[in-house]
């Protein structure tokens, strides 16, 4: 059955430059920044996904965050970007289990079969009536990335649906 849990201790950046300034964030993230549309990078404590050409997420441990900060002050430092901390501004669920993406899917218009939506994959969309980011961690596990405000009706939502699942 498929469970929902709330991620706590992530740090969130909006990251937005040009292919320069990218390269130059993903030295001083420590990371490489995906490339490939609608593609995750992970390493230590952080992660990067695709959002857009110009585009990238950050996510962050807090304990490794104000180091981060700094480096990406100092790397990114004269040129062209926007660099925005969200962190307050979304919050993160784990949904996985069995049966995470019949689960996802009662409120998703995405093709979520694994060969369709592999693992490392990540996009905006949808989920009922909420705009997410979807991540896709393991086979059975996806990062969702939700505002604040609608966290606790797509938690709602996702738990019923999960009943669904016990009958």
């Amino acid at each position: 059955m498929p469970e929902v849990t709330l991620l706590s201790g992530l740090g969130r950046l909006s990251l937005r430059g040009t292919p320069a300034a990218l390269a130059a964030a993903g030295a001083a993230f420590g990371l490489r920044l995906p490339e490939q549309a609608c593609r995750a990078a992970e390493g230590d404590a952080r992660a990067a996904l695709w959002l857009g050409p110009d585009e990238q997420l950050l996510l962050v441990q807090q304990e490794v965050w104000p180091g981060v900060l700094a480096a990406l002050g100092s790397g990114l430092r004269g040129m062209p970007h926007s660099l925005v901390d969200i962190s307050q501004r979304q919050i993160a669920l784990h949904i996985g289990g069995t049966g995470v993406t019949q689960l996802l899917n009662a409120g998703c218009p995405l093709d979520l079969h694994l060969q369709a939506f592999p693992v490392g994959m990540c996009t905006r969309t949808l989920l009922a009536a909420a705009p997410v980011v979807l991540w896709r961690t393991a086979a059975e596990d996806f990062h969702l990335e939700v505002g604040r405000a609608l966290a606790p009706y797509l938690q709602q939502l996702l738990r019923e649906v999960a009943r669904e699942f016990e009958h």
